[in-house]
């Protein structure tokens, strides 16, 4: 098994891979990173973010554009990630 945390993991495909993801796939995979993001780090910012990320359709759609923006200019989801 690998040790590797799942961000990391994630982090690790393409960025054409992940472009396609957060096009398709944006809102849950936005709040689940950072909700695993969180186990990570313990940063509890970054917990409710996920959070809201995933009950809230208007939190869904903004972090959906946000991370498809990072993924594209920065190749990782950075904006309240950490």
């Amino acid at each position: 098994m690998n040790n590797q945390p799942i961000t990391e993991m994630y982090e690790s495909l393409p960025q054409i891979a992940k472009i396609i993801i957060q096009i398709f796939l944006g809102g849950l995979i936005g709040g689940i990173y950072r909700i695993l993001r969180y186990l990570e780090t313990k940063n509890i910012v970054t917990l409710v973010v996920g959070i809201v990320c995933l009950i809230t359709g208007i939190g869904n759609f903004i972090v959906w554009v946000i991370d498809l923006i990072t993924e594209i200019t920065k190749n990782r989801i950075t904006i309240l990630a950490d």
